[in-house]
Formats: structure tokens, C-alpha cells, sequence
């Protein structure tokens, strides 16, 4: 017994290694590194893209550097070494290094690394989009769901109305609206900012994260203050995104209640709700994680405006902010940062993919 146990024992290590190494052999790599090519080609040509945008912007980024008072020497100095003397395809591969060694260059608008500024402002803006799609996608796939259910009846009308209106109203004018309304006369909301005034700098920023940052240091106060000021713009960001997500999930139901495995489950005395959560809705996941995954996308690139209203210290005021004065180091990291975000987002729709349908792996 004891010569079998240490032969069985001693087998087995062997054994389960052959297994992991037959696996990774018989597993299709090819698939993953076509996957990998193609997010290397988008990349590359994302930053040609972001820097012939840089190149053709009409600002001057050394007039923005020396100031309009200058001397010529001062101007060209500045011009020589910023290496805008060399050719096109010299300056790109400078550009190129740069980019993969992490260096963005210094903004011009604060004077510290354009990293570092983003990677202060980026937080504000996730913490508002995130709450903004968790709003905007519980709505929108409610409402699509409902309204498919009731084709053509009133609660299909009602639903219709509603997401065109939030389609179409600017977000602009839904903020000021909102503020003069829930802020200024019914007071159930705070107003401008993260947080209220009296309150700024009492929390160590820790993550970016204001509500994370003040969970952590246990400070309920100022976690309510930042959680009142952030309800009202994520809401109307997430009602303006939840009008498309509605109106998406209502086309994508429409298709699956008409095919004739409903008509069968229905013909089997299954009930109206299991037919439609269980079999119907179960059938368009897929799509709708690519629906929410660009809507989500859109509200970190396209909150601008909403920040602006709102006074949100985020991605896309600091955006607007250096387009406007030309710190073009600062402009050509954004854009960058967008794309990044996009070809994330689909990589991580690709990998939802692959769990929600077994078909795709």
C-alpha cells in the first residue's frame, strides 16, 4: 500500500502538469493574438491621429509658451526646442517615445506635468459618469423592456415621449433648469461643485474618489455633502443617456418577442414575465453591454457641458479650458486619454462577450 500511495502520490504532479501544458497547446491563441494586432494597430493609429490634430490646430503653442510680448529671439529659442524645426516624421517618432516612456509634457495653463492634472480631474469625471450610467442604464432598460412589452398602448406612448424629450432637450438647458428648480427654490439638492465650500480640503484625497475618500476617513458629512451635489448632475446625465438606451432596448426586445421560440414558450403556458426576463431579455444582453459600454464612453468624453453648468472640476472642463487658451500638450493627452478609454471599453465588451454568449468564445 505504501509503494502504490508514493507512486500514485509522486505520479501526480506530472500528470496535472501534463494536463495544464495539453491545454495551453491545444487552446486557439489565434483569436487572442489577432485581438491583441488589432488593439496595437487602433493604438498606433490613434496617436498619428492625435498628432496630426496637434500639428493642424490653428493656436500657436509657442506664442502660448513666450506670451504675445516676446522678442524674435525669445520666440524662435522657444521654437527650436520644442523641436517643431524638424520634419513632420522626426517629430512624431519624438512624439512616439515620449508617449511610451510616459512623458506628456509640461501644461501651460498650470505649469506642472499634464499627466499629473489629469490624473487629478479624471476621478471627478469617472465618479459622475459611473453614477450617471448606473441611472441612466437601469432607466433606459426598464423603460425599453416596458415599452416593448406594450407595443403600441399608452404606456409605449408615454415611454416614446419621454426618451425623445430627453434626447433632444440640451443638456445645458436641463441643468440650469435643474438647478433652478431642485437647488434654488425646492433646496433638495446641492448646487455647484463636488461638494459645499465649507468643506473643501477637511478630507485627504486618498483615491480622487470624493465619496470613496470621505467613506474612508469616516467623515459622513462631508460624504452626504458630496453625494448631494453629485444626485442632480448625474441624474440629468443619466436621463439624457438613458433616452438612447431605451429607445435601443425597446428595438432589440420588438425583435425577440416576434421570433417563434416566445411564441412557443408562451404556447407552453409559460408566464408573460418569465417569458420576457428569462427567454427574451436573456437573448439581448449582448448587445446591450456594447449599448451601455459606448453610452458610458460618451458620458466621460461628452460631459462638458454638464460640468460647465454645474462648475464640476472634471476631465472635460480642464479640457475646454486648454483648448481654449492652446496648451496643446494638455489637448493632445485628452484626446489621447478619450480613444484609450474607447478601446477599453470595447476590449472589456469583447470579454462580456464571451461569458454572456458561449457562441463568441
Amino acid at each position: 500500500m505504501l509503494k502504490t500511495s508514493k507512486t500514485a502520490g509522486w505520479g501526480s504532479a506530472p500528470a496535472a502538469t501534463r494536463s495544464v501544458s495539453s491545454r495551453l497547446r491545444s487552446f486557439n491563441w489565434r483569436p487572442v493574438g489577432a485581438q491583441l494586432f488589432t488593439v496595437a494597430v487602433t493604438l498606433f493609429g490613434l496617436l498619428v491621429l492625435t498628432f496630426v490634430i496637434g500639428r493642424m490646430m490653428p493656436a500657436d503653442p509657442v506664442r502660448a509658451i513666450v506670451g504675445e510680448d516676446a522678442t524674435r529671439e525669445t520666440y524662435e529659442m522657444v521654437y527650436e526646442q520644442l523641436g517643431l524645426g524638424r520634419p513632420l516624421w522626426e517629430q512624431f517618432f519624438l512624439y512616439l517615445g515620449d508617449v511610451l516612456t510616459g512623458n506628456f509634457g509640461m501644461s501651460i495653463r498650470t505649469g506642472q506635468p499634464v499627466i499629473k492634472d489629469i490624473l487629478h480631474v479624471l476621478p471627478a469625471t469617472i465618479e459622475l459618469a459611473t453614477f450617471a450610467i448606473i441611472i441612466g442604464a437601469t432607466l433606459g432598460v426598464t423603460l425599453g423592456v416596458l415599452a416593448a412589452v406594450n407595443k403600441d398602448r399608452w404606456p409605449d406612448h408615454v415611454i416614446r415621449v419621454f426618451s425623445l424629450m430627453g434626447h433632444s432637450m440640451p443638456i445645458f438647458w436641463t441643468g440650469m433648469i435643474g438647478l433652478l428648480l431642485f437647488y434654488a427654490a425646492l433646496g433638495w439638492v446641492g448646487g455647484s461643485g463636488r461638494m459645499a465650500d465649507f468643506y473643501i480640503g477637511l478630507v485627504e484625497e486618498r483615491t480622487g474618489f470624493l465619496l470613496i475618500d470621505s467613506a474612508l476617513a469616516r467623515d459622513w458629512e462631508v460624504f452626504r455633502s458630496a453625494l448631494n451635489h453629485l444626485i442632480l448632475p448625474a441624474s440629468i446625465l443619466g436621463y439624457s443617456s438613458s433616452a438612447y438606451i431605451t429607445r435601443m432596448t425597446r428595438s432589440f426586445m420588438l425583435d425577440q418577442i416576434n421570433q417563434e421560440y416566445i411564441t412557443t414558450a408562451r404556447v407552453k403556458g409559460l408566464s408573460a414575465r418569465r417569458t420576457i426576463w428569462r427567454h427574451a431579455f436573456l437573448n439581448i444582453r449582448v448587445q446591450l453591454v456594447t449599448i451601455v459600454a459606448l453610452a458610458y464612453g460618451s458620458l466621460l468624453e461628452g460631459a462638458v457641458l454638464i460640468e460647465t453648468v454645474f462648475a464640476w472640476p472634471g476631465f472635460g472642463q480642464y479640457l475646454t479650458n486648454n483648448l481654449l487658451i492652446g496648451d496643446m500638450n494638455a489637448v493632445m493627452t485628452c484626446v489621447l486619454i478619450v480613444g484609450v478609454i474607447f478601446i477599453a471599453l470595447n476590449l472589456i465588451s469583447d470579454m462580456l462577450y464571451r461569458i454572456f454568449d458561449p457562441r463568441t468564445r
